[in-house]
């Protein structure tokens, strides 16, 4: 079925939204565009499959409220998403139609009837943290004699006593490093592109200088990974992925001396375990807030709740270039609805 005007021009707004307007005005962050990127994939996959939408069916009164409100059931019965989940695709779908409507005034409507639609009700999940004789067992447990060894002790040390996020420590470049600094140092790069200077310890300097000779020789190239991928090179950094395998496969060995070590340790808990531990060192939270990269206080208040929970069981135990044109996908061999609107289609 030949597609509509009015269908063509919403699969350009979709697509020039999709690897235009969200990578360069929005964020440069790949697990948030991933984020934008799942969400319309995933609505576009819903209009495909549950509302029967071909090519040429697209229009604006497919983004009315009752569909984005049934959009959101399907997504929890049919694809088992928690309300955080919903509501984080909720989010994205809304920036797309607030999108839309500032290029073409008559979908403004949509933006403003999205902007209606109630949240999921969700409820604060427990931080986790890890006592500091469990940290102690974790740093102890690769095997030093070993290059990957080698790495991980260093990769640990710095997550932890920086207590920055995992991707602000994968991607970090060498020339990120200042470790001949008066007060040794690292900038790393945070949520909304906010730059902070975290302070190294003698220790972790210590470890860092001597991954960096072992992996990157005795002139490191500024511009590569310090933490890079064994499959890419200097040029990719390490994967979360393979950062959290990693630390399971030492928290395992590190139980067998320490029963503190949490199961299913991932890298977010070392940043929680060491936000904790200023806490109980007398740290400020204001302080601790701004070294964690917080927008909101409230967000680091959390921790309290585990420095609380520690105290008390003390003293029980008394111890790719993305692609500018739209190409013209009513032409499209396949004919679906998402390769029309050039995203993804929906992983089923």
């Amino acid at each position: 079925m030949r597609a509509s005007d009015e269908s063509v021009a919403l699969a350009r707004y979709i697509n020039t939204f999709w690897n235009e307007y969200v990578p360069l005005q929005k964020t440069h962050s790949a697990h948030t565009l991933k984020s934008y990127n799942d969400a319309l994939s995933l609505y576009i996959g819903f209009l495909e499959t549950e509302k029967h939408i071909r090519s040429g069916d697209l229009g604006g009164n497919c983004f009315c409220v009752a569909n984005i409100e049934e959009w959101l059931v399907w997504l929890m019965n049919q694809r088992s998403c928690c309300p955080e989940t919903c509501n984080n695709r909720l989010s994205s779908l809304r920036t797309f139609l607030k999108y839309l409507g500032s290029r073409d005034i008559s979908y403004l409507h949509l933006s403003h009837a999205a902007s209606q639609i109630k949240r999921k009700k969700v409820y604060t999940k427990k931080v986790t943290g890890m006592s500091k004789k469990a940290v102690q067992a974790l740093l102890a447990a690769p095997d030093s004699s070993t290059k990957a060894g080698r790495r991980d002790i260093a990769l640990m040390v710095v997550m932890y006593s920086t207590a920055a996020r995992i991707d602000e420590i994968l991607s970090l470049k060498v020339e990120q490093l200042h470790l001949d600094a008066d007060k040794p140092n690292i900038t790393v790069i945070g949520k909304n592109d906010k730059i902070r200077t975290l302070y190294l310890l003698p220790k972790a300097v210590s470890h860092l200088r001597a991954y960096l000779k072992d992996s990157h020789g005795d002139s490191p190239i500024p511009s590569s990974y310090v933490f890079y991928s064994r499959n890419t090179g200097i040029t990719g950094k390490m994967s979360q992925k393979a950062v959290n395998k990693q630390l399971r496969k030492h928290a395992q060995t590190a139980r067998i001396h320490c029963d503190e070590v949490p199961d299913g340790i991932h890298a977010h808990q070392l940043r929680h375990a060491k936000a904790s531990h200023w806490l109980e060192d007398g740290m400020n939270i204001v302080q601790i807030s701004f070294l964690l990269g917080h927008a909101q206080l409230q967000t680091t208040m959390v921790y309290l709740d585990i420095t609380t929970e520690q105290e008390a069981k003390a003293l029980a135990t008394l111890e790719d270039e993305n692609d500018k044109s739209a190409p013209k996908k009513w032409l499209s061999t396949d004919g679906s609805l998402s390769s029309f609107c050039g995203v993804r289609p929906m992983r089923t």
